[in-house]
């Protein structure tokens, strides 16, 4: 069943083109990935679909009585009890518990950036839509958050359609993948399986795309030579061949202009030191607010070293970040510097760029920049990170969230390091960059501190992970999913029972599994009856048990992943 039909749809904004003439449908089932490189047009997609934007041209068609859910990229709420701000029905309390709420009375407008995006799509939940629109749902969640949302997101029994460039949570929660991209005859790129089995069809389809361009390139060639002899050569019969050799010739020109991929080009600039120990922390601790963030932290920063910080929201990682840039003091322990360090940090809440700057002025005070002893113009400059020379004079308050890391990135390259401090890198970062930026780290000679939620960086480029826990111990692994196997030992150990991860679902578990959701769907009914009928105590009585009932339903959901 098809639920929206997107026909022949085109959107620019000035002489910007986002996309040209593309369709495609929504069917139902689908969870869709939908990527592409910034500026591709995809968070103006969805907002077409919401009605909160129109296309230039083409036409969306929707199912009769669809209900649609969005939640966008940047939420904010009012100063209000967060089960107000979704209306203070039961049906609004059920959702907030399904989005892991426990205090219903919690302020909205203080809310965390994580929790925000939680409340953001419980609103979108609120009137049982059926079909629901992500708008980069991961940025600004820890780890946690993410594997909650993927957990969360494989329980809807409704279609989505999710805007990320995370690529092992799209790997996780989708069983189609579109990309809108030029490099594409058609604008679009769909595939139905994971983001894996896409990629691997997007190679084969570019590499036959190449060979297409130097077929058509040898077979050009020789009818140039022949249109280049004189007329007497060209009777009236071979007009035919005359016309045809110039649609090869526009052709080939076309499948050229959608092979000619643009890259960022990231490469970090370092003083290339020579000394062994960069930086060498003993016995850190720290203490803020009465509780301990951490203590007992010891490592050696060395050229090639590249740590990777995970831990919740709350065990100091940031803290422990700004503690290697002295701008925090250890309660405990000491940090020892090599002689002239040079150190340069990547600020997550990239408050570092004043938004009333243009962009010239954002990537140079003046018309070159020197990078690694070369003096390069500002418009090379901004052409390295894809900002074309028209565009030097927007403020850059008037950039998407990518755009702007990329000023911060571009800014980071013109400072010789001998140790980069980067936290959370890569929010708003397309994939195509993403990836440009695993190389270039793995090739900095110098060390790497990095925070940040994407798996799929950090398993590529770190080496060893820190991971902080929330009462204030730590420990060392190789890699991300190892950390995440011990925690989830120990937090099974804590309670009695053996690791899920060697124990499977048991057959009575598997059944308890099947009939939780019309468990709970039953109960729901009667929690509106109970309100109809106001009786509150009964009512309160069978929210305590929904709650139990979610937790489990998490729970033996984790377990049945691990199978």
């Amino acid at each position: 069943m098809t639920l929206i039909g997107v026909h022949s749809i085109s959107k620019s904004f000035g002489s910007q083109e986002l996309f040209e003439k593309i369709s495609f449908s929504i069917e139902k089932g689908d969870r869709i990935g939908l990527v592409g490189p910034n500026g591709a047009g995809k968070s103006s997609l969805l907002k077409i679909f919401m009605e909160m934007e129109s296309p230039n041209e083409g036409s969306i068609s929707k199912r009769k009585g669809l209900k649609i859910g969005y939640a966008g990229q940047h939420p904010e709420f009012e100063d209000a009890p967060i089960v107000d701000v979704l209306g203070g029905s039961v049906q609004a309390q059920i959702i907030l518990s399904k989005v892991g709420f426990t205090d219903l009375y919690a302020n909205a407008k203080t809310l965390s950036g994580g929790w925000k995006k939680r409340l953001d799509i419980a609103r979108a939940l609120l009137d049982e839509p059926d079909l629901l629109l992500l708008d980069e749902p991961t940025n600004h969640l820890d780890l946690e958050g993410i594997l909650w949302l993927e957990g969360f997101l494989k329980r809807l029994q409704i279609s989505y359609m999710v805007i990320s460039h995370d690529r092992y949570f799209l790997e996780n929660i989708c069983n189609k993948i579109m990309e809108i991209n030029k490099c594409f005859p058609e604008g679009i790129l769909i595939a139905n399986g994971t983001m894996s089995e896409f990629m691997e069809r997007k190679e084969a389809f570019l590499d036959a795309q190449a060979k297409k361009e130097r077929g058509l390139a040898s077979t050009m060639r020789s009818e140039v030579a022949w249109l280049k002899t004189s007329p007497k050569a060209r009777t009236t019969k071979s007009q035919s061949r005359i016309d045809n050799a110039y649609k090869l010739i526009d052709e080939h020109t076309a499948v050229r202009s959608r092979n000619q991929k643009s890259r960022v080009k990231i490469d970090f600039s370092s003083s290339d030191r020579a000394t062994r120990k960069l930086i060498v922390a003993n016995n850190l601790s720290k203490t803020l607010g009465g509780k301990q963030l951490f203590h007992g932290i010891d490592f050696t920063l060395s050229p090639g070293t590249r740590l990777g910080i995970v831990g919740k929201n709350g065990t100091g990682k940031t803290t422990l970040l700004k503690m290697l840039m002295n701008e925090v003091t250890p309660d405990f322990g000491t940090i020892k510097y090599a002689d002239n360090l040079q150190i340069v940090y990547f600020d997550q809440h990239r408050d570092t760029v004043d938004p009333n700057l243009t962009l010239r002025q954002a990537l140079s005070s003046t018309d070159t920049v020197n990078y690694q002893g070369k003096e390069i113009h500002v418009v090379g400059w901004a052409n390295r990170f894809l900002f074309s020379s028209d565009r030097l004079e927007l403020p850059v308050r008037c950039l998407s969230g990518g755009e702007r890391a990329r000023i911060l990135i571009a800014r980071l390259m013109l400072k010789p390091a001998d140790v980069l401090l980067l936290d959370e890198p890569t929010n708003d970062l397309d994939i195509p960059t993403l990836e440009v930026m695993e190389e270039s780290l793995k090739e900095f000679p110098g060390a790497l501190v990095m925070i940040s939620h994407d798996r799929c960086l950090m398993d590529n480029v770190c080496t060893t992970i820190l991971g902080l826990r929330q009462d204030g111990t730590h420990g060392f692994c190789a890699e991300y999913a190892k950390w995440r196997d011990s925690e989830e030992s120990q937090a099974q150990a804590s309670k009695g029972k053996p690791s899920s991860k060697k124990k499977k679902l048991s057959y009575k578990e598997k059944e308890e599994l099947e009939k939780m959701g019309e468990t709970i769907e039953s109960l729901e009914k009667e929690m509106e009856l109970l309100q109809k009928d106001g009786k509150y105590t009964e009512l309160a009585t069978a929210q305590k048990k929904l709650e139990q009932l979610f937790h489990r339903w998490e729970e033996l959901t984790i377990k049945a992943e691990l199978d």
